[in-house]
């Protein structure tokens, strides 16, 4: 990503400051793999290491929603290739070019093209595309190409039905060809990859076979048919989980690439998606637009385009009418202007580009890559307790010590058939596959990417479009909030509220009684000219529409009560060169030429900075005043009482230059700088931006939750002191010290020592520039702090770019800063921040349950089976009870458990370290009580079940049946119940908003019907036998002691160290 750093703005700018970037703590260092705190621009070398070290039974599921590393390097080479065909195309026009003598006299037009417009789009192409100035000089240049496109280059095209379609038919629309979804048989072939389910598949076969020849087909199929059908399940339920998450990040990805713009069309500027532009459009650019379209330039001042995008070169190309050639994708570097459009979509060389390469939307998180650590080491022992099941039961089944339901050994040397005896051993296999299947928590890490999706459809209604994955996670440990102050904390509606006018101040600020023709004429000129907003008056001269940034709407509005008309005030005068606004100079500048052949000068920005630059004033006699030191005084004191009524103020001012002294060619323009010396002002003005509504409350619930709102704004001192006072940033006045409050530059002048020194006090920085913002999340980063920062201005781009998460303004943020963010605030509204925090603490906390959740079932069913294997040779949970323990752990768990909404509880806690262990002591406790009891209980009914049941009287087989039966039962009922104390690790309460999470509820609901027909209606298939109301009332009992029984728990103390550390600590001592 290009910042624009060969900007000629900045070369030479005391306010550039060093720009490094760091990365303080992304787990580079770490010896282990999953450790990485931080996926944002890490290392391939770094994200290929984890993928190495996972423990994975289906690769393609697995890492479906994690950088394709692989298709990454492919994009590339492909980037490279169509970039430089696009310049080989180039080169051999100019080649052509240069090798051709010119002709003599003007050139002639091109034959007209059939239809709607007399230019086709195969003679665009190759105006736009080509870059071929010879073609565009035959159809008139821009102007000429304006008529033949049907388009007024003031007025843009008339835009209704009729002529967007005629347009879009012609032209094409502004879309190209995307690669098809993959569809949902995509998704369940993905599925079957799984290595155990393809075992269990064959295993499934081979039971079949073998039982269809040994007791028929009407008996026989139904061992292997259960195992075939429970496979079938898991896949089909697996696949729709996937499936249904798929549509979710494509519909997030669309809302993504709609991008919002201004386009001027009969006479007034209206918004409209990026999609709606059609060839004839005119386009207004300023810096940090993308530019929509191929098109040419109509008019443009020091407009200079980063066109990395599709060269590859980094440096910016300075735009005129010699070279008047824009591509679409590349972005507004510097200046402004306005452009026409010849060619969308697919007609241009980003629509191709687009079209040529796959957008990979893959992106792991910590969270991700952290979960693949804990499913390798679950994995692991998973693995090593199966294949300690399989050599058990196949040494037991071959020496005759596995007996079967009458008491006989199953298998004799010498007696029993070789069918027999492999389908003993098939079966065998089958369930120690199928306890790796219970294992392996395959399901893990792919819960981060369910709760993320869920996470990021319901932020869309929280106004925040997530754009990076990891940030959706990162926000729930921010442990500071950089703000900025106009449109986050306050409502971005400005209007003029004070005005200083003829050196006093004017009451009502719009009072324009007592100003004269000429004072009042200078005022507008430099109002109506030095603004990149526009007026549009309808006809009747009703509703005023006036557009442009909220500062720029205010002085416009204000210049319209003092008399201005738009239009003719700008016609009066023409605009010779412009300076546009720079958020580190804070102010504007353009000059113009009178019909007189006089020249202006005009200024607007920060009040006291234009100030500065003024040696006089006009007064109300129209007469010039030197600025003598008790005038500048009074000046700056009204300033500063604006600024104290949270104001924020703008001085406009001008002076007059010689027509001599102006450049004339377009080359000496471009490098012109406005005189700024020697001003005359002409008014200062405060504009009122009330805080929102609510963003009080907001920055109260962050100072609860831990986490530091800090104000950084290119506003004065004073006015950020009062607006930081107002919306509780500062508690009090005698806060308003330094550090606590400062001046950007003096941050800036500091060393490095003192900037680490004092950063973690500022709570307001006022007068910053884009690289104070930089500096400070630099400093705050390697201070240790996870670091959200908001930016709006293309300038802002390296702080959101090197901030933990990056939140670009929805409303007035700039493409460039949308590009460089992680998450963009649709309402630019800081309470919406806040709702991000939640959310992403919601993402953690869901993680965790369902963690705890899964991790108490593992325990269980491999303890369970492991005692139950090694002691009698048999296991109580067969393979299809295994399967649908797993579907409901893995699948249906995890729809259950991460998709829990924020609660305020959420923000009572400090922010999750990003090096806190993923399993805490209150995990730790939860989930060892429950699988502890689950342990102790479903033994005892394994070992002891006939007699505790009163089974000894009735007939063995049917017994053990029964018995297994209830044990599979209550392990379900176990989980069921279980499932409500994983909601809420850390509360007694296990209920609480239970009833308004449909989904939770609907989950349970569908489990427990399910387990009911299971066991009454499918026990052919599950190997059980239907329980009499006496055993379903124990199956439901002993589920729900896990509730008194979780209760009991959470009032056992923790130790505030984890126990692996302790673990760990005791282990040494016993070492030494």
């Amino acid at each position: 990503m290009s910042y624009f750093k060969g900007s000629p703005r900045r070369q030479n700018d005391v306010e550039a400051g060093n720009n490094r970037s760091g990365d303080y703590d992304d787990g580079e260092g770490s010896s282990s793999p999953f450790d990485i705190s931080r996926t944002k621009n890490a290392s391939i070398e770094r994200l290929r290491r984890w993928r190495q070290a996972a423990l994975v039974l289906n690769a393609s599921r697995r890492f479906r929603y994690t950088l394709d590393l692989k298709k990454e390097e492919e994009k590339q080479q492909t980037l490279r290739k169509i970039r430089a065909h696009a310049q080989a195309i180039r080169a051999a026009y100019l080649f052509k070019k240069a090798a051709v003598p010119p002709v003599s006299g003007s050139p002639a037009p091109p034959p007209a093209a059939p239809g709607d417009f007399p230019i086709g789009q195969e003679q665009l192409a190759s105006i736009s595309r080509d870059h071929n100035s010879d073609v565009l000089q035959q159809f008139g240049g821009v102007r000429g190409l304006a008529e033949s496109l049907k388009t007024n280059l003031e007025k843009g095209i008339h835009g209704d039905d009729g002529d967007l379609m005629k347009r879009r038919n012609a032209y094409g629309s502004n879309n190209y060809p995307r690669k098809k979804p993959r569809s949902f048989l995509m998704f369940v072939w993905d599925a079957c990859k799984d290595l155990t389910l393809v075992i269990l598949m064959v295993a499934a076969v081979a039971s079949l076979a073998l039982g269809i020849k040994s007791e028929g087909i009407k008996e026989g199929w139904y061992d292997g048919g259960s195992i075939a059908f429970a496979v079938i399940l898991v896949i089909v339920v697996t696949a729709v989980s996937d499936y249904k998450q798929s549509l979710q990040f494509r519909d997030l990805n669309e809302e993504k690439r709609n991008i919002q713009l201004e386009v001027v069309r009969n006479g007034r500027r209206v918004e409209i998606s990026i999609y709606d532009i059609v060839v004839g459009d005119v386009v207004p650019l300023n810096i940090g637009d993308q530019v929509p379209a191929d098109g040419i330039l109509i008019t443009g001042h020091s407009l200079a385009i980063d066109e990395s995008s599709m060269t590859g070169e980094s440096k910016t190309v300075h735009k005129d009418s010699k070279d008047p050639f824009l591509m679409s994708g590349c972005k507004v570097a510097d200046g402004s202007g306005t452009m026409l459009v010849t060619g969308v979509g697919i007609n241009t060389e980003w629509g191709l580009l687009m079209a040529s390469i796959s957008e990979d939307t893959g992106e792991e998180t910590p969270l991700q890559v952290r979960l693949n650590g804990v499913a390798t080491f679950i994995g692991i022992v998973g693995l090593t307790v199966a294949g300690v099941v399989l050599v058990v039961l196949l040494v037991r089944y071959f020496t005759g010590h596995t007996e079967n339901s009458e008491g006989r050994p199953q298998f004799s040397a010498g007696h029993t058939k070789l069918g027999t005896a492999i389908n003993g051993a098939v079966k065998i296999i089958t369930v120690a596959v199928t306890i790796v299947v219970v294992a392996v928590p395959e399901g893990l890490p792919l819960a981060v990417t369910l709760t993320l999706a869920y996470s990021m459809r319901k932020m869309m209604a929280d106004k925040a479009l997530v754009r990076r994955l990891s940030a959706c996670e990162t926000m729930g440990s921010a442990t500071t909030i950089c703000s900025d102050k106009t449109g986050t904390l306050t409502l971005n509606k400005m209007t003029v509220t004070e005005a200083y006018i003829g050196g006093k101040k004017t009451d009502p600020p719009h009072n324009k009684s007592e100003l004269s023709d000429m004072y009042r004429s200078l005022l507008v000129e430099g109002i109506a000219q030095n603004t990149n907003g526009s007026v549009y008056v309808p006809e009747g001269g009703n509703n005023v529409e006036v557009s442009g940034s909220p500062t720029e709407k205010a002085i416009l509005n204000w210049g319209i009560h003092l008399g201005m008309n738009f239009e003719a005030d700008r016609s009066e005068s023409s605009i010779i060169h412009v300076f546009p606004f720079n958020s580190e100079k804070k102010r504007g500048g353009v000059a113009v030429r009178k019909p007189d052949s006089q020249v202006h000068i005009h200024w607007k920005g920060a009040a006291e900075i234009v100030l500065s630059c003024c040696t006089a004033y006009l007064d109300a006699e129209n007469q010039s005043v030197e600025m003598d030191e008790e005038k500048m005084t009074y000046f700056q004191k009204a300033i500063e009482d604006m600024a104290a009524e949270s104001l924020r103020c703008v001085a406009i001012a001008y002076r007059s230059y010689e027509i001599e002294k102006v450049p004339t060619t377009e080359e000496e323009l471009a490098r012109w700088s406005l005189p700024e010396d020697d001003l005359v002002l002409l008014a200062i003005v405060g504009l009122k931006d009330p805080c929102r509504p609510g963003v009080k409350d907001a920055v109260q619930l962050c100072q609860k939750a831990g986490v530091k709102v800090r104000m950084v704004t290119g506003d004065n001192v004073q006015t950020a002191k009062a607006i930081a006072l107002e919306c509780g940033i500062l508690a009090s006045s005698a806060d308003a010290r330094e550090p606590n409050i400062i001046e950007g530059k003096r941050f800036r002048e500091l060393s490095d020592s003192e900037r680490e020194e004092i950063a973690e006090s500022i709570s307001v920085m006022g007068r910053s520039s884009p690289n104070d913002k930089l500096l400070l999340v630099q400093v705050l980063r390697k201070k240790g702090h996870v670091v959200a920062v908001t930016g709006d201005g293309t300038n802002d781009a390296p702080a959101l770019h090197e901030a933990d998460i990056g939140l670009a303004m929805g409303i007035q943020g700039t493409e460039v800063a949308k590009e460089s963010s992680d998450i963009i605030i649709l309402d630019d509204n800081f309470a919406s921040v806040v709702k991000v925090v939640r959310w992403g603490r919601s993402v953690y906390a869901n993680i965790q349950k369902f963690i705890q959740f899964q991790l108490t079932v593992n325990v269980a069913a491999l303890v369970i089976n492991v005692v139950a294997a090694i002691s009698s040779g048999d296991v109580p949970l067969n393979t299809v009870q295994l399967l649908w323990v797993n579907l409901i752990m893995d699948t249906l768990g995890a729809l259950a458990l991460a998709t829990e909404p924020p609660t305020d509880h959420l923000m009572d806690r400090s922010p999750v370290g990003r090096r806190e262990p993923l399993i805490t002591n209150i995990m730790w406790r939860n989930l060892l009580i429950q699988a502890m009891y689950q342990i102790a209980v479903l033994l005892v009914l394994n070992f002891r079940g006939r007699s505790i049941l009163g089974l000894k009287h009735k007939e063995f087989t049917h017994s053990i049946k029964v018995k297994n039966t209830l044990i599979f039962n209550a392990f379900v009922f176990c989980q069921i119940f279980n499932e409500f104390n994983a909601r809420k690790p850390d509360e007694y309460n296990i209920f609480k908003g239970v009833t308004r999470n449909y989904l939770f509820m609907g989950i349970v609901g569908i489990t427990l019907l399910l387990q009911i027909i299971i066991i009454e209606f499918l026990g052919k298939f599950t190997s059980t036998v239907r329980l009499n109301w006496k055993m379903w009332i124990i199956s439901v009992v002993i589920g729900l002691i896990s509730w008194p029984l979780a209760v009991v728990g959470k009032l056992i103390p923790l130790p505030e160290t984890p126990f692996p550390e302790i673990f760990m600590r005791c282990f040494r001592r016993r070492q030494l």
